[in-house]
């Protein structure tokens, strides 16, 4: 074993002379066990807030979406729908119509964005999963029905039982003239509402569904489209896919996957993780101080031993070796039952949801959602690390600077003897 590492070790494992360092080593420890569970925990609750809002844009943005890189709309025939739908993993391909509108209910008026998918939109898309009342259908033979979102039902005032519940809908005409009559101006459609979907408040808010051919009577398009959704199988690599649909497709076209549709939120997500990450290391780097002042008083508590290595020939670099080895031990002891506590907290939470979110009677989730990533632990135990080096090298430096001096006068006294021993 290695010598240095050895006597750290005993150092901290034996009782020490003065009881208070005891008491500090056993502070300093608690201090990083601490701040280290604390990081753990906060980073797996931010995985869990990211889960869950990942889980909730799955159900309404598909895995890849293909829109125009100019303009607004495009022709289906545009791109090699049959190619797409022969890629391994692909499952469902969608043609969708989206445009701003109008919506007009009895006495209220709602501005929205429809969005006109086909038959087989449903088949294939989780919003099932999202009704919150009705029946989840589109289309029916000749009718046409509407499925808005929960927000959107909300500032209409929908009574879905309503014999004469019919949402009059408002598009400007693609050649109308603003300035006459608003018949002229707009094109308009009646449509009966069906079912309300809740999903999150971005979509619950913005998006009214209705079939394709309803958005393309209203907005006088023949096979014009405003995107391609395209979903694939669970397992399939999307990097890849994307890859392959976007050769298809061309660069006319734009090609994204699910995170680039929500670039800005995840960016925001990752950087309030990472900015509370920094703020929490920041913590412990101050908390490091008292390894510094522990460190600092068993040097002093153990001069007696440094003098006794020194006589059986212990040179300065083996000495500075054993108090680093031994600041070293204190703050990664310290991460090691950190890491295991927050590794606790966190299961606990996981299965059983003590922690309660405020409210939480009105969200998805009831309790503060967890999630445990390897890499968390791996970038926790090397930061600790890190901070573990520096408060161990600061007193390790001072000791240093003392033993060189000692070694001066020692030096200098040796000298003097061997010079006046002769005259003597």
């Amino acid at each position: 074993m290695n010598l240095p590492f050895f006597i750290a070790r005993r150092y901290l494992i034996s009782k020490k002379s003065h009881n208070i360092i005891n008491l500090i080593s056993g502070i300093s420890m608690v201090g990083v066990a601490v701040g280290t569970a604390a990081l753990i925990i906060v980073l797996s609750v931010f995985n869990g807030f990211e889960s869950v809002v990942i889980s909730l844009f799955s159900v309404f943005d598909p895995d890849i979406e293909i829109t125009v890189a100019q303009g607004k709309t495009f022709h289906n025939y545009e791109i090699a729908a049959d190619k797409i739908r022969s890629l391994p993993g692909v499952v469902s391909y969608t043609e969708v119509v989206e445009e701003n509108a109008l919506l007009h209910y009895k006495n209220q008026q709602y501005l929205a964005t429809i969005k006109g998918v086909d038959s087989l939109y449903q088949q294939h898309s989780p919003l099932d999963s999202m009704q919150l009342t009705g029946e989840m259908v589109l289309q029916h033979d000749s009718l046409d029905f509407a499925i808005p979102g929960y927000g959107i039902a909300y500032f209409l005032n929908l009574d879905l039982e309503a014999p004469d519940n019919l949402i009059s809908v408002y598009i400007p005409k693609r050649k109308g003239n603003i300035n006459g009559l608003p018949q002229e101006s707009f094109s308009s459609e009646f449509i009966r509402p069906i079912a309300v979907f809740s999903i999150q408040q971005d979509f619950d808010d913005k998006y009214m569904l209705v079939p394709l051919r309803f958005a393309r009577r209203l907005l006088d398009y023949s096979d014009e489209v405003t995107g391609i959704e395209i979903r694939l199988a669970k397992g399939t690599d999307v990097v890849q896919i994307q890859a392959k649909v976007a050769e298809i497709a061309g660069p006319r076209f734009k090609v994204q996957n699910r995170f680039q549709q929500q670039e800005v939120l995840y960016k925001i997500m990752k950087s309030e993780k990472w900015a509370v990450f920094l703020i929490l290391t920041f913590i412990l780097i101050i908390a490091s101080f008292s390894v510094v002042g522990s460190l600092s008083m068993l040097i002093l508590d153990k001069q007696k031993d440094i003098g006794i290595l020194r006589s059986m020939g212990a040179n300065n670099e083996i000495i500075k070796r054993i108090f680093f080895f031994e600041g070293l031990l204190i703050s990664l002891s310290g991460a090691v039952f950190g890491l295991l506590l927050g590794l606790v907290v966190c299961f606990v939470q996981q299965q059983f949801g003590l922690i309660k979110l405020q409210g939480g009677g009105s969200f998805i989730i009831s309790a503060y959602p967890v999630k445990l990533i390897a890499t968390d632990f791996l970038y926790v135990f090397f930061t600790i690390a890190l901070i573990g080096i520096g408060a161990a090298w600061l007193p390790v430096q001072r000791i240093g600077n003392q033993l060189k001096k000692r070694n001066f006068i020692s030096d200098q006294i040796s000298f003097w003897e061997r010079t006046l021993s002769p005259l003597r």
